[in-house]
């Protein structure tokens, strides 16, 4: 009993980290809204990225913890290490100001991110 309890637990950080990371990413496209209209859209941009690169890390180290103790699937690790490779490039590609690139890799990481959160 004990044990799935623990396991429960792990995967509701796990759905708490994915949760975080589609969040993280949907305000950036309210931010790169923002970047078009006003003058502090950069910095808010800017720092929202941070924020989702670090959303990311937290959704590979939850993956991690839920599938190493709890003997679950390691699934979750290869979704998590994937969206944290799309979150490097969408990063490399903001900085290069490559948006023809940069816009339809954040939708496509938006719809990824709802659907592993829908799995969840």
């Amino acid at each position: 009993m004990a044990t799935q309890a623990t396991a429960q637990r792990r995967f509701s950080y796990l759905r708490i980290a994915i949760t975080l990371q589609t969040l993280t990413i949907f305000l950036q496209a309210v931010s790169a809204g923002l970047l078009l209209t006003s003058s502090y859209g950069e910095a808010l941009h800017s720092a929202g990225a941070r924020v989702m690169y670090g959303a990311s890390m937290l959704y590979v180290l939850a993956a991690v913890l839920a599938w190493k103790p709890g003997g679950g699937s390691p699934r979750p690790i290869r979704h998590a290490s994937g969206f944290l490779a799309l979150a490097s490039v969408q990063v490399v590609l903001g900085i290069a100001h490559i948006p023809s690139l940069h816009l339809p890799l954040g939708v496509l990481m938006f719809g990824l991110s709802v659907l592993a959160l829908a799995r969840r």
